[in-house]
């Protein structure tokens, strides 16, 4: 069930830019191996903010091995008429937000983010801790 929900996923992105709307798919999780929550946004044309987000936490397990939440997440992207789906490859970043969970530069629940590109996931050459 998983593997067909995350395949019907996957495949959406694969398809390439279509048009807008577009939804972009991110993961994020305490390091770079668990992915705990899952972020969709809906940019309904060039040069417009997301006008819709959501997002999917899942503590103690990872979030890509939930089918139900992809399914969720199938749906949400249909919903919103998305022609496009781009998505991350790979965890992202801390699954808090700077403002909302924490305050200030690190995340001190995801020491693991500290100091670190959270594209490449590879340490700068400078830690704010």
């Amino acid at each position: 069930m998983i593997e067909r929900a995350r395949k019907r996923l996957s495949k959406r992105a694969k398809r390439g830019f279509r048009g807008y709307p577009l939804a972009t798919v991110a993961l994020y999780g305490p390091d770079d191996r668990t992915a705990t929550k899952l972020t969709v946004g809906i940019v309904p044309a060039e040069h417009v903010d997301v006008t819709e987000l959501k997002r999917w936490f899942l503590e103690g397990a990872d979030i890509r091995n939930d089918a139900g939440i992809t399914e969720e997440v199938l749906a949400f992207i249909t919903a919103a008429g998305a022609r496009s789906v781009v998505m991350t490859d790979k965890i992202i970043g801390c699954p808090h937000e700077e403002g909302i969970d924490y305050q200030g530069p690190t995340c001190p629940v995801c020491p693991f983010w500290a100091g670190r590109d959270r594209w490449s996931g590879e340490r700068s050459h400078w830690c704010p801790r």
